[in-house]
């Protein structure tokens, strides 16, 4: 009897060892992002006034729990502007940066009177849809686009409706990762602007590749990651006068899906026999990336803008310049 006692309790002492383990084990948690994009604007030039080309650009990062309620959420807008002469000539910007990232500096506070900057209301909206569905968040967008009076009442009183779209895609694209509650959730972006002129024969461009990448991280190595790119050109003739199809929808490279063509037309340069389609390329950029400080993220292109041989043998043979770039600003 002393002996059937004794295992018996070495048995629940077992069994409340792994229950302890299990229940201290922190939930994983699926890691998305979308980008929510449209050209906003394309006009002529003129003798006096340059042509101009806009897109608007929002992307959100969440992670969302079994239950698809999203326990994260971090939003960022890169609102970018191109461009062109009367003489069809492009137009080199300057340094582009995200709304969140020219902080104080972006001037809603100072020239529209708001009582919170730009990142602020962001951060204000991101923060309500805590604990939400899809559903839920969708519901938080009022007629006109503005937020309801819960919204407005936290501090976000700006134009909420891309916020929702991008929050809409990013958990729709939500995935298993190795993100937990307790990771701090950021978005690094990164814009590159590659011109042409025009000419009586060829319309010139102004392109804009915004790479988005986001990550979860905790005690500065990276935990969970997914990257996107935005490639938008605008197109302008010899006189300056847009060419460019505003109202045409603006799909990511990862939304473009195996229609991006990478795999059908790319070549193959790792050698292997094959070539990887964008997003498996992407996939494989990210994967390298889990476990990573931002500095040994940085160390992954060479010289070239390429990835280091481990990189390519993985089946990551694009440029990864940029990606690295906007994955070390994620990871910080």
């Amino acid at each position: 009897m002393k002996k059937i006692l004794t295992l018996a309790l070495a048995a629940l002492m077992l069994l409340s060892a792994l229950s302890l383990t299990a229940c201290g084990k922190a939930e994983e948690l699926k890691l998305g992002m979308g980008v929510y994009a449209y050209m906003s604007k394309a006009t002529d030039a003129d003798g006096d006034t340059n042509g101009e080309g806009e897109v608007v650009a929002t992307a959100a990062a969440v992670l969302v729990d079994a239950s698809g309620k999203i326990l994260k959420c971090v939003i960022d807008t890169a609102d970018n502007k191109v461009a062109y002469t009367s003489a069809g000539e492009a137009v080199a910007a300057g340094e582009f940066k995200t709304k969140y990232e020219q902080g104080d500096a972006y001037g809603m506070k100072a020239y529209a009177g708001s009582a919170k900057e730009w990142y602020e209301q962001a951060d204000a909206f991101a923060a309500l849809t805590i604990g939400k569905t899809v559903a839920e968040v969708k519901a938080l967008v009022a007629d006109g686009g503005k937020g309801t009076d819960a919204v407005i009442s936290a501090g976000c009183t700006i134009a909420v409706t891309d916020f929702a779209m991008a929050v809409e895609k990013a958990v729709a694209n939500a995935a298993d990762s190795s993100a937990t509650k307790d990771d701090a959730l950021q978005i690094g972006v990164v814009t590159a602007q590659t011109t042409k002129n025009a000419s009586e024969e060829a319309n010139g461009a102004n392109e804009v590749v915004t790479t988005f990448v986001a990550a979860a991280v905790k005690e500065g190595k990276v935990t969970a990651q997914t990257t996107d790119v935005l490639d938008v050109t605008f197109t302008f003739d010899a006189k300056g006068a847009s060419t460019a199809d505003t109202a045409a929808a603006l799909t990511t490279k990862k939304e473009a899906g195996a229609n991006y063509g990478m795999a059908s037309y790319g070549a193959d340069l790792n050698g292997d026999g094959t070539v990887k389609e964008w997003y498996e390329q992407a996939d494989a950029f990210n994967t390298a990336c889990v476990g990573k400080t931002s500095a040994e993220i940085a160390a992954l292109a060479v010289d070239t803008g390429y990835g280091v041989e481990s990189l390519q043998t993985a089946g990551c043979t694009i440029n990864v310049s940029d990606l690295v770039k906007a994955a070390v600003k994620a990871a910080k």
